[in-house]
């Protein structure tokens, strides 16, 4: 069996994405007074960029670690307001070839 990195498993997995309910929200005043930003740097998929100075994200890709959601909480400003798991028949289905 071939070692594939994790670029290439990444793009095995299949998301299907809630338009209606986002399953994370954060809080862009919050975001944009935060010195350290973790979630740029601690997101696995990441679903967090800088633009200018304010903060983007895009759930669509999420991988549903909760690893933003605990940086934010312990070396940010509490951007991430609201993180559950996304609805029934939502969200990401890992996959391995």
């Amino acid at each position: 069996m071939e070692k594939m990195g994790i670029e290439a498993l990444l793009a095995l997995d299949r998301f299907n994405v809630d338009e209606k309910v986002p399953h994370i929200e954060i809080d862009d005043t919050a975001c944009l007074n935060c010195k350290t930003k973790p979630c740029l740097f601690i997101c696995p998929a990441k679903c967090y960029a800088e633009d200018g100075e304010k903060i983007r994200f895009d759930y669509a890709g999420c991988l549903e670690c909760g690893t933003c959601r605990l940086a934010c909480r312990q070396l940010g400003n509490g951007g991430v307001v609201q993180w559950e798991y996304p609805r029934a028949t939502f969200g990401v289905s890992f996959r391995y070839a």
